[in-house]
């Protein structure tokens, strides 16, 4: 059967690689060419290559104690911690853990890093996250003198020598079973899926397919249907009558068939950020200064990715964890803070009635190109100097850090003058 030595980047036939390294064999190994890159805690991995001394310390990267876990080191993993859990209870699980406070800008340094040296394998990369990629290397033989498997093999070596992470690898026939292929082995995976699919996933629960969360999989646990082999044996009709409209496609998911490409270039549908608060926050002043930093942020993630806001999105929880959203279109896209603040405000002060909320988030969503951002306004003739002051600021902050300039509203209370 083909192999692959992922260590030395031997093709072997059969046995061992002579130097000991890692083997990974499938028939269709050399002949595949669809692929799913995912970087291991991917922020966590970050923090550790930047301190060595926590390598096999458990590492948290999230909020503070109400706050949520953006990512988990597999040493944390393994007393139960996941991504997203309320911060309260992993320090519960692994009271010895390092948290980190996230550093964004620095995750993004490293993705893009990680984006430009997929590029140089095949222009068709599709980004997916900040931490994992689509990639269709069809036709790159001739120009790596290597098939898919060795390139992206040799891919990740680089990527754990040169940028100090690691990554997981799925390769399949369809970027279904690539993205499960890359889930299989975590970390430092490298996995295959080919016509064997639909008999690895028919055991599988249902929660293993993308899309189906704790209510999808009690909505078919109720009708019998707890793994993908049963979903597997339903027929177009019985699944549109059993399922609704989307069965048939569910169906087909759950028998490995994917049929959507690989599409480089997709956009971001909207960039947004979000804190939950330390104690509940019901006063105006409170919400509005955490308000603006999140505006602050949003800003700065726009300009780092060349779009602007056309519209604005706010988003309140409630202490009782009801959730609130109202959005509102801008006369112009923009990408000044200010303009995103002086929008949310607006959206803020009806909700400001007493009622305590322990999140808020703001959201870019509708984008626009970065080149329709403040176009100068008759009626607002400070604009055009108010865009200047913003780029003097980030290229301040740009070589002297974010703290370099701060402006009033920005201040912790106390320190404005």
């Amino acid at each position: 059967m083909p192999a692959l030595c992922r260590d030395c980047l031997r093709m072997l036939e059969d046995g061992p690689c002579p130097c000991g390294g890692r083997v990974v064999r499938h028939a269709e190994l050399f002949s595949l060419s669809l692929a799913h890159v995912d970087c291991d805690a991917f922020y966590a991995s970050v923090e550790k290559r930047d301190r060595p001394e926590l390598a096999s310390r458990p590492v948290i990267v999230g909020g503070a104690t109400r706050g949520v876990v953006a990512a988990a080191c597999y040493v944390a993993r393994m007393a139960g911690v996941r991504s997203a859990m309320p911060m309260f209870k992993a320090r519960r699980l692994c009271p010895d853990a390092e948290v980190i406070a996230p550093d964004f800008r620095k995750y993004t340094a490293v993705a893009r890093d990680i984006r430009a040296r997929m590029l140089k394998l095949t222009p068709l990369v599709e980004v997916l996250s900040i931490d994992e990629a689509a990639l269709d290397l069809s036709g790159t033989a001739a120009l790596h003198g290597a098939p898919p498997a060795v390139v992206l093999a040799r891919f990740a070596t680089e990527v754990e020598r040169e940028v100090g992470i690691t990554v997981s690898v799925g390769l399949a026939r369809n970027r279904l079973l690539a993205k499960l292929a890359a889930g299989r082995d975590k970390p430092r995976g490298f996995s295959v899926l080919g016509t064997e699919a639909a008999d690895y996933l028919a055991p599988q629960p249902v929660r293993l397919l993308p899309g189906i969360g704790p209510a999808g999989a009690a909505r078919l646990a109720a009708i019998g249907i707890t793994t993908l082999g049963q979903l597997q044996m339903l027929d177009a009709r019985t699944a549109r009558a059993r399922l609704g409209e989307e069965g048939p496609a569910l169906v087909a998911r759950a028998r490995g068939e994917d049929a959507r490409a690989v599409q480089p270039g997709r956009e971001a549908k909207s960039i947004s950020a979000e804190t939950t608060f330390e104690h509940d926050l019901a006063g105006r002043e409170e919400l509005e200064a955490t308000l603006w930093r999140l505006c602050e942020k949003v800003a700065r993630r726009l300009r780092e990715n060349d779009l602007a806001a056309a519209g604005v999105t706010l988003k309140l929880r409630s202490a009782s964890f009801a959730t609130r959203t109202r959005a509102v279109r801008l006369a112009t896209p923009t990408r000044l803070p200010e303009r995103l603040f002086d929008a949310a405000r607006r959206l803020l002060s009806p909700a400001v009635d007493g009622t305590a909320y322990r999140l808020i988030g703001i959201g870019a969503d509708p984008l626009a190109p970065a080149a329709e951002a403040d176009p100068p306004d008759l009626a607002d003739p400070s604009l055009p100097r108010r865009v200047a002051a913003q780029r003097a600021v980030d290229a301040l902050r740009g070589k002297f850090g974010e703290q370099a300039v701060m402006r009033g509203r920005g201040l912790p209370r106390g320190r404005a003058s």
